[in-house]
């Protein structure tokens, strides 16, 4: 095996060229399944909400401005914790902060068993908002940092989408458990299998590229070698690492306001604005709907709860096909035409006036099944554009916009259904997604096959 060499530019590098030229082993599908189920249930507990609310406006009395709120205080913790949390994760390594981004998610989920109003579910979910919105960024960072160039977009979003199947889970759970159980039932599923992770977490390496950006040589060349030796144990055959030189400028101390500057600027806005838009009409749409159905259209709650099962089953398939194709797209292609298309059937829904339940499922779903495609991905896509002392930050400060959008969302629904109906919710959408889209297109970063090092030195 090649060891790493002391001294930091080089260490670095013959680090990164040993990590490039590793298989997918049987350590790193474990790393991906251990990281998931986390994500999974994360996922869960994001949208669970919007399924137990139909049941929750009958049972507390709550109107449009109070249903908008609770929707989004869970995402305003969300923010918080993705800032707070990227930043803790630089600074003290990507597992301990995993670790105790889990716990207080479900210390929350417990607590929202317990709510009596209101009120007390809106805290209870803003501050559970504050460990799941830390948890995915930093998930995000730490698979990034383990696959090479060629493969990291498929493993990494094969990983990935198991946040919509997350999304998805919590509209079956609905469906069946709601109109029997109750609401507090979908708390109850969320809580023994997020808490089964937190053990399993003491099985996985922390991040060689951390590490070594830390300084920590030796024991990053321990992962790095244990992964070897496995790789070799399970039949694969090592190429000789291609060693790229690692600038003499590269930094090892994350200085958060290197977002702001040199190339890093403009990335930095342009993914704010991404997550922004995608996930504030994605959450808007996928949060209100089964309230919608319920309220507008005066479905029976069973229908109301599997209309929105649909909607986060057709994102499922779509974020599938998404990770198998992107690798060979690109980012920037997918992401300009994913805009641009969503447009199409929000402006139907605008013209149309969204008259009937059937109109707005088939056109709703297809509008959010495109944009979930780039939702699901932009972690991926985040990490690729920061070094290593930046890329958790970088990643949590992006996706902090996520859950500004994400809180917006849904109370520009509960607004604009109030005073002006639903048909203009579709056209605010529309105009989101166009702006979306046209930053993409003007200043969107292609990263497709290219290693870390060499897109952010």
């Amino acid at each position: 095996m090649t060891t790493i060499a002391a001294g930091g530019g080089t260490a670095t590098a013959a680090l990164v060229a040993r990590l490039e030229r590793l298989p997918i082993t049987r350590r790193l599908l474990l790393i991906r399944v251990i990281i998931g189920s986390a994500t999974f249930f994360d996922a869960y507990t994001v949208l669970v909400i919007a399924f137990a609310m139909p049941q929750l406006v009958t049972e507390w009395h709550l109107g449009p401005a109070q249903v908008g709120a609770i929707l989004s205080a869970g995402y305003v913790g969300q923010l918080i914790g993705a800032v707070t949390f990227g930043w803790i994760a630089e600074k003290s390594g990507r597992m301990n902060t995993l670790l105790i981004t889990i716990v207080l998610f479900v210390s929350m989920d417990i607590a929202c068993l317990f709510a009596w109003s209101g009120t007390s579910i809106l805290i209870f979910r803003f501050l559970q908002g504050i460990g799941t919105g830390g948890e995915v960024p930093v998930a995000s960072a730490y698979i990034n940092e383990f696959i090479g160039a060629r493969k990291r977009g498929r493993f990494f979003l094969l990983y990935e989408v198991i946040f919509p199947v997350g999304l998805m889970f919590a509209g079956i759970a609905g469906y069946f458990l709601v109109p029997v159980y109750g609401w507090r039932a979908l708390f109850v599923v969320g809580l023994v299998p997020a808490v089964l992770t937190i053990p399993l977490r003491l099985l996985m390496p922390e991040s060689p590229r951390w590490l070594a950006a830390k300084g920590r040589v030796e024991k990053a060349d321990k992962v790095v070698s244990m992964l070897e030796n496995e790789a070799v144990k399970q039949g694969h055959v090592l190429t000789e690492p291609v060693i790229r030189p690692v600038g003499p400028k590269v930094k090892t101390r994350s200085d958060w306001r290197e977002l702001f500057q040199g190339i890093y600027r403009g990335r930095t806005l342009m993914i704010w604005v991404l997550w922004a838009t995608v996930y504030l009409v994605n959450n808007g749409l996928v949060t209100w709907l089964p309230t919608l159905y319920k309220q507008l259209f005066h479905l029976p709650l069973q229908t109301s709860l599997a209309y929105g099962w649909v909607t986060s089953g057709v994102g499922v398939l779509a974020s599938v096909a998404c990770a198998l194709l992107i690798d060979r797209v690109g980012r920037k292609r997918w992401y300009s035409w994913a805009f641009l298309l969503a447009i199409v059937p929000l402006v139907a829904l605008t013209v149309s006036g969204a008259t009937s339940a059937i109109q707005v499922l088939i056109m709703a779903t297809l509008a959010y099944a495109i944009l979930q495609t780039i939702s699901f991905s932009l972690y991926l896509y985040s990490a690729e554009l920061y070094p290593t002392r930046l890329r958790a930050i970088g990643t949590g400060f992006g996706s902090a916009w996520l859950r500004a959008g994400s809180s917006v969302g849904p109370l520009l629904v509960g607004w604009i259904v109030a005073d002006l109906g639903i048909r203009y919710v579709f056209s605010a959408f529309a105009a989101v997604a166009l702006v979306g889209g046209i930053v993409t297109i003007l200043f969107a970063v292609e990263t497709r096959n290219k290693v870390l090092e060499e897109l952010s030195p």
